[in-house]
């Protein structure tokens, strides 16, 4: 009997942290706030700003999570999700996730030297593949929590990139991409940004 209640109480527990589950439908009528500068459809035109089109839910309900945390800081956002409920981020996430992402391309004379980072990474420098984690094709890894990221932003990628590489992002779980991005160098940086650009 004792273990028949630990078993309802331990499903339970299970049950009540699970995340939200998202209505995609909910979520393209929150989104019409962020498409100033998301876009209708998650494509964003200004490359500054990321691409959420095709996104992992999972993985843009924690990032909406960690700005309105404060884990993830950027003026922006916390101003813009400071009123979104768990609910409200999930159906965004779940809309995002529906869109089809708008691949672009790598500058020709960067490939070779992004193609590199991102395949093979730089054994000598101590800086893994990221394909590792994101895949061959980009496709990321959502049950690792790891984004997609083929077709972003050359610009927005950066970015992240420098902010990883100064810790002044450390939203990363297990400090991971503060560690990839520690012995990487610029040119490494913009390389590999643009050859994510084009991967599709």
């Amino acid at each position: 009997m004792k273990i028949y209640h630990l078993t309802i109480i331990s499903l339970f527990i299970l049950v009540s942290n699970y995340s939200y589950a998202g209505d995609p439908a909910k979520g393209k009528t929150l989104s019409q706030t962020c498409v100033a500068c998301h876009n209708v459809d998650g494509n964003s035109v200004s490359p500054i700003w990321p691409k959420l089109a095709g996104q992992h839910a999972d993985y843009l309900v924690k990032q909406l999570q960690d700005f309105k945390q404060g884990k993830r800081i950027n003026a922006q956002m916390t101003a813009m999700v400071a009123s979104l409920s768990d609910q409200d981020m999930a159906d965004l996430a779940a809309y995002y996730a529906s869109q089809k992402i708008k691949t672009g391309s790598a500058k020709p004379e960067l490939i070779e030297s992004g193609q590199q980072i991102y395949r093979a990474g730089d054994s000598q420098a101590g800086i893994p593949a990221c394909m590792a984690c994101h895949g061959p094709a980009g496709a990321g890894n959502p049950g690792a929590h790891y984004p997609s990221v083929a077709g972003q932003h050359a610009a927005y990628t950066a970015t992240q990139l420098k902010a990883f590489k100064s810790e002044e992002r450390n939203n990363d779980e297990n400090n991971v991409m503060r560690s990839i991005t520690g012995p990487m160098t610029n040119a490494q940086i913009e390389a590999v940004s643009e050859y994510i650009q084009g991967l599709h």
